[in-house]
């Protein structure tokens, strides 16, 4: 069955970075685009950025353009969210998803990793 699990969630002062990883499970993950989403308390989920299948292509929300960068590693099935300069707005739930298509008969979330930014 698929899976993605994400991990690399913390505690980080304003200005700091944090790596987040997704494991991919269960599908041919190198076929696929993959996002990161995220979701602040009281607040809807959001689209940070998303990663062609070959890892050729990224782009990303405007407000973490310059500061965040996704990555992936095909052979070893993860997914990478580098976030640098990091803002207490960019505080909230990560998530990892891969969408219905090329035999995904749906939307795959993560279980979601935090990320708190704070002095």
């Amino acid at each position: 069955q698929v899976q993605l699990v994400e991990s690399g969630g913390g505690l980080v002062q304003p200005g700091g970075s944090l790596r987040l990883s997704c494991a991919a499970s269960g599908f041919a993950f190198r076929n696929y685009i993959m996002r990161w989403y995220r979701q602040a308390p009281g607040k809807e989920r959001e689209w940070v950025g998303v990663i062609a299948s070959s890892g050729g292509g990224t782009n990303y929300v405007d407000s973490v353009k310059g500061r965040f960068t996704i990555s992936r590693d095909n052979d070893k099935n993860t997914l990478y969210l580098q976030m640098n300069s990091l803002k207490p707005e960019d505080a909230g739930v990560y998530y990892c998803n891969v969408a219905r298509g090329l035999g995904l008969t749906q939307d795959y979330w993560g279980q979601g990793t935090q990320v708190t930014v704070a002095s």
